[in-house]
């Protein structure tokens, strides 16, 4: 008797049917995006706090922000490449597995009074980040392309119960962790490092089956059955310029002014409920919106049928994401510093036209790139997501420094319009 040899992709006594296997990943997305959320969030309202209370100095305060999302670039590599050959649920669990540890080492920092320590361990910390943006890819891989947007929508929205959490649990954290001997500010690490663990073991037992092998595995047969009718992407290569520059700028000028607000609102006598508040609210609008900027980025061809008929899809979303940071800009630098309606209303906008481009961009590199090349090229493009968010955290101290915080906020703004020629250049291209 001969044995059968092993299924080449891993996911033999798997479940076969896509739609069946699309919904029970999806499930399993939410369920650790929920946990990753509170994880990112608790770290992000409170880095810079830290990182300010150490060095008694704010030019040095966005550097935090820059050190994490540095380390998300090197986390997204090693996230995709370890996806590209052994699939998506190893790649994405030791991403969150990295990121508890970047906790725990935050908190050993902070209580020996270590910056040092604390800026190497934020850089750790990053990987739970860029395993958080790249876990919405995986939510795409089994979708059909005129639902790739909402699928992609499906695992950003789970972030929001974890990413409003989070921010609000910063004080209660805070003061359960000086009961252990733990600085204040320490606290919501312990929560972030908690949350990304607990990910990673629902990741790693119950992404089953793997929906980046499980896709490949199903195109593999489309091709053996129809090998004439291989096509290449839906879109032309230079989608996947598009897709990054609209991802890169919206990164670059959210991380920015997001990195400061809640300095800005320290520096003029808010605690740290209050900006625990904005943040919270700033994250609910990065992840809340999501299911209807899917429906709409899915819809490249149609149009609202209103006065003229307003043209929704792909590249609407990707301009209005370039329009809705300048009007975050343009708020958040008018707002007085007392105001925190106002502050939290540029947050608001902050994150919807992260949310335009994050979506929009997706959808663009997911139509663009081949699945044989899907997962490595999906790490690049994050790597240079993280890059720029990196780079926008450490200007950010620097401009607010030099300048001030509604210098920073308009900065940002008109940078963010750069996305509009981009989408008209590729626009005209098309027709």
């Amino acid at each position: 008797m001969t044995s059968a040899a092993p299924a080449p992709t891993g996911i033999q006594d798997e479940d076969p049917d896509p739609a069946a296997a699309q919904r029970r990943v999806l499930r399993v997305l939410v369920a650790a995006q929920v946990l990753s959320g509170a994880g990112l969030a608790a770290g992000i309202t409170i880095g810079g706090l830290l990182a300010q209370d150490m060095l008694g100095s704010t030019g040095l305060a966005g550097l935090p922000s820059a050190l994490f999302t540095a380390g998300s670039a090197l986390a997204a590599v090693t996230v995709g490449r370890i996806s590209q050959t052994r699939g998506r649920r190893p790649g994405l669990a030791a991403g969150y597995l990295t990121g508890a540890v970047g906790s725990a080492g935050v908190i050993v920092a902070a209580v020996l009074d270590n910056p040092v320590l604390l800026f190497v361990a934020l850089f750790v910390y990053g990987a739970g980040s860029a395993t958080n943006l790249q876990a919405r890819y995986a939510g795409a891989d089994l979708a059909t392309p005129d639902r790739r947007a909402r699928a992609v929508s499906t695992v950003l929205v789970a972030t929001t119960l974890g990413g409003v959490a989070g921010p609000n649990l910063a004080a209660p954290t805070g003061t359960f962790a000086e009961t252990f001997g733990i600085p204040h500010l320490a606290g919501p690490f312990l929560l972030s490092g908690a949350a990304y663990a607990l990910a990673a073991l629902v990741l790693a037992v119950r992404l089953r089956p793997d929906p980046l092998l499980l896709a490949r595995s199903l195109a593999a047969d489309a091709v053996r059955r129809e090998p004439v009718e291989e096509k290449a992407a839906a879109e032309p290569r230079g989608g996947v310029v598009l897709g990054a520059l609209v991802m890169i700028l919206t990164q670059l000028v959210m991380v920015a002014v997001m990195t400061m607000t809640p300095i800005h609102m320290h520096d003029h006598g808010h605690g740290t409920a209050a900006s625990g508040l904005v943040i919270a609210v700033h994250i609910g609008a990065m992840y809340l919106p999501s299911p209807l900027t899917g429906w709409l980025v899915d819809l490249p061809h149609a149009r609202l049928r209103s006065r003229g008929g307003t043209p929704i899809g792909r590249l609407t979303l990707a301009a209005a994401s370039g329009v809705t940071l300048l009007a975050a800009g343009v708020v958040a630098a008018a707002a007085p510093a007392d105001s925190v309606a106002l502050l939290a209303l540029a947050l608001a906008l902050l994150g919807l036209g992260w949310n335009f481009g994050l979506v929009s961009g997706t959808a663009i590199i997911t139509d663009t790139v081949p699945l044989a090349t899907r997962a490595r090229t999906q790490g690049l493009v994050d790597v240079s997501i993280a890059i720029a968010g990196a780079t926008g955290g450490m200007a950010s101290g620097i401009v607010v420094a030099a300048a001030s915080y509604p210098v920073l906020a308009l900065t940002g703004g008109v940078l963010a319009l750069a996305i509009l020629p981009a989408v008209a250049v590729t626009a005209t291209a098309r027709r």
